[in-house]
């Protein structure tokens, strides 16, 4: 139950992203709370006042009986899935204050049914607007009703598909018969997703996720794919770098099956080939007989690691790339999207899992880039940086990213 102390300090830092006034309900438009209630359970969810003014007065309450109608009017006639926020009524100065508390959706996209149209709204710091086409993917994603890695690429083909990568995977990781998958490649690969006929058409296409690891060149289907490295001078981006690469290769190799090509490595492979330069040097052991060795500012387990993560738990829905950068103080790995499935920075150091992409981990798993339980954080980064520099690594997680910076010792 909130408490006047409670209600004074929401309206003392006024509307923002998670609270709202109303100076009162409007009987005539209960569309209009509606939208406010599915823009909150749609983001991070909040409170909505009603008895405060937008000057942060208080003039309290006129109506009757309104909970039941919030609950039997605006949330049964107008808001779609029915989502149930907590109501309380806060007497301060003898005027009553409506407290509706909306928590965060579990089935969103929620929607206002209003006009025979259904809105999706978002809350985007102090105002409730319509979401955009791509704000509506990524919460049919978030709700767990659409899965961008298995969706079609329209125009792609099996053809773009590096044939000797699916055999290494069908045959000898899956262990398919060589028989049965020369007779039958079209339909294995519809049958594991990799392929994608949209309903009531006759074509077939790639999957994001089949295009983003096997495909010959992800990017011609898919831009958002392959990662971005960039080497700056100093402590700041600027406009002079020393490298701006954009990596366009599957994240599969061909690994110890493959030939000296360098186009076989993994992305981390060739994320590491290319860093090499920029984050490690030969230096002269004397206790070693003057070997030289390589020297390292940064644990390159971890930094394995966090490229893996940044593209197995990336957002496909972004239209932008996996983020490499190296400043001279420290390395930044950023993966687009927010952390997925109600994950927190705190959950993932403990080594929850929640994953966005379930078809590129368990791909991923297969070829032991990740490991079953899902601790590569706290088993691996946290603690091989902390041998390799004596500082934790920072962890940022916003709306469009989530980053992971390691400090050079």
């Amino acid at each position: 139950m909130m408490t006047e102390t409670d209600i004074l300090t929401l309206i003392t830092n006024g509307e923002n992203s998670q609270t709202e006034f109303k100076e009162q309900f409007e009987r005539n438009h209960p569309e209009r709370i509606a939208r406010e209630i599915v823009g909150f359970a749609n983001m991070h969810g909040g409170y909505i006042l009603v008895g405060v003014s937008d000057f942060k007065d208080i003039v309290g309450i006129q109506n009757e009986n309104t909970q039941s109608w919030l609950m039997d009017t605006v949330i049964m006639r107008y808001v779609h899935p029915t989502i149930i926020p907590e109501y309380d009524e806060v007497t301060i100065d003898e005027r009553t204050i409506a407290v509706i508390k909306v928590h965060m959706g579990v089935s969103k996209p929620y929607a206002v049914r209003h006009n025979n149209r259904e809105d999706v709204y978002i809350r985007v710091g102090d105002t409730c607007q319509l979401a955009s086409r791509e704000q509506i993917q990524r919460l049919f994603e978030s709700g767990g009703m659409l899965f961008m890695e298995k969706l079609p690429i329209p125009g792609s083909s099996i053809e773009e598909l590096d044939e000797r990568k699916l055999r290494q995977y069908f045959l000898e990781i899956l262990e398919y018969d060589e028989n049965v998958w020369h007779e039958n490649i079209q339909n294995i690969l519809l049958d594991h997703s990799f392929l994608n006929s949209p309903d009531g058409t006759d074509s077939i296409f790639c999957s994001y996720f089949a295009c983003a690891l096997f495909a010959y060149s992800p990017r011609l289907r898919l831009p958002q794919s392959g990662i971005r490295l960039m080497v700056f001078d100093g402590e700041e981006m600027d406009y002079n770098a020393k490298m701006d690469e954009i990596l366009n290769l599957p994240f599969i190799g061909l690994g110890e099956n493959g030939d000296s090509n360098h186009s076989d490595y993994s992305l981390p492979d060739h994320v590491m080939k290319y860093l090499q330069p920029h984050i490690s040097r030969d230096i002269v052991d004397a206790s070693q007989h003057m070997q030289r060795k390589r020297h390292w500012d940064y644990a390159p387990d971890a930094i394995r690691e966090l490229i893996i993560n940044a593209f197995a738990h990336r957002d496909w829905t972004r239209q932008d790339m996996v983020w490499v950068v190296v400043y001279d103080n420290r390395m930044e790995v950023k993966s687009p999207g927010s952390l997925p499935n109600g994950m927190t920075i705190k959950k993932v150091i403990a080594g929850e899992r929640a994953p966005r992409n379930t078809k590129i981990s368990d791909i991923l798993r297969d070829y032991g880039f990740i490991e079953a339980r899902g601790m590569g954080i706290r088993r691996k980064v946290i603690p091989l940086t902390l041998k390799k520099n004596g500082k934790e690594p920072l962890f940022e997680a916003t709306e469009d990213y989530f980053k992971v910076t390691l400090l050079k010792d």
